[in-house]
């Protein structure tokens, strides 16, 4: 008598301790945090679209050489100019103000033209990249084409002006993707003028 009893307590005490954990599933899954959680997702598969309908990998996705040519580096998605990566010489009349025309790097990562050597950022989440930005700092930036909105311009071949063109929304999922990514360390370097390139 004594083990049944105990048997039909241990009973009540796992089907509460089953109720108990349900209830709490069911709470951290409410109607409103899962609504939540799906626009988080719709926003990031549009940032994703927005990304690869503007041809961000283009400039900002390393590239790894195949029959084909350069292809983007899965790897190493949007992590801009590897800090490890060595330029080739640039041909004279590239460089200076009165020249025309761009060349680029191998990996398509690094851009000369009368603009100076530019080298695409690093837009993973990583302190390195856009690790420390906010989606307001990134709006303003492909709004006026200057760094953080207010810092220096930037470079050719990056078409801010396109982007301007986005809505906030649009923006806001694209910068939602972009922080979704895995992030990648990797410190680009900083552009060089024309006058200090021509100086070495």
């Amino acid at each position: 008598m004594k083990s049944r009893w105990l048997f039909c307590v241990l009973g009540l005490l796992t089907v509460g301790s089953a109720a108990q954990s349900q209830t709490t599933n069911t709470a951290e899954k409410s109607p409103a945090s899962a609504a939540k959680s799906k626009t988080a997702d719709r926003e990031v598969r549009r940032g994703e679209l927005l990304a690869k309908f503007g041809g961000c990998h283009d400039c900002h996705t390393p590239k790894i050489m195949t029959p084909k040519g350069p292809q983007p580096d899965t790897s190493r998605l949007l992590s801009g100019s590897p800090s490890s990566a060595s330029l080739p010489a640039v041909p004279q009349g590239v460089i200076g103000p009165t020249q025309w025309g761009a060349l680029a790097s191998n990996d398509l990562t690094a851009w000369a033209g009368p603009w100076g050597i530019s080298f695409a950022a690093n837009l993973t989440p990583d302190v390195t990249g856009l690790g420390p930005w906010t989606d307001q700092q990134f709006i303003q930036t492909m709004r006026t084409g200057k760094h953080l909105g207010v810092g220096r311009a930037l470079l050719p071949p990056m078409p801010w002006f396109d982007s301007a063109a986005l809505t906030d929304e649009d923006l806001k999922a694209l910068f939602r993707y972009l922080q979704s990514l895995r992030p990648i360390s990797n410190q680009v370097p900083g552009p060089i003028p024309p006058q200090t390139h021509a100086a070495h």
